[in-house]
């Protein structure tokens, strides 16, 4: 379990630093708009959700193998709990740019979830 989750984390730490890194510059020099959420707090909800999903599924799938995918599909559906009430807030609020700062949260979340999804297919189909 410990070395399943250490090489998710290999992945996933450089993954995220070098997609945020990049939708910071797009947002900062390209498009120049200003977000409700800074691409540091997007990029923390994305990692934290990721790690602990995946962290969950390798416990379920250590201990009931064949319920890791309704499993996988629970937590996909907590996570998208988890995404609406980050932002809330910003829904909320009265924000100038409501489009731009959706946009910006919901590029990475989808490319964190098709991340998930690789480790999770390659986590069921191990035995």
């Amino acid at each position: 379990m410990k070395r399943k989750l250490i090489l998710f984390l290999k992945v996933l730490l450089p993954f995220a630093l070098i997609l945020g890194f990049i939708q910071f510059l797009f947002i900062r020099y390209i498009v120049e708009v200003e977000l409700y959420y800074s691409i540091l707090s997007i990029y923390t909800f994305h990692i934290l959700v990721t790690f602990l999903i995946y962290f969950a599924l390798v416990f379920i799938h250590n201990n009931f193998e064949e319920k890791t995918g309704f499993a996988f599909m629970a937590l996909s559906l907590f996570k998208m709990l988890a995404a609406i009430l980050f932002l809330l807030p910003m829904m909320l609020a009265e924000v100038e740019a409501p489009f731009s700062s959706l946009i910006s949260f919901f590029v990475p979340y989808f490319v964190f979830l098709i991340l998930e999804t690789i480790y999770v297919v390659k986590l069921i189909n191990s035995k």
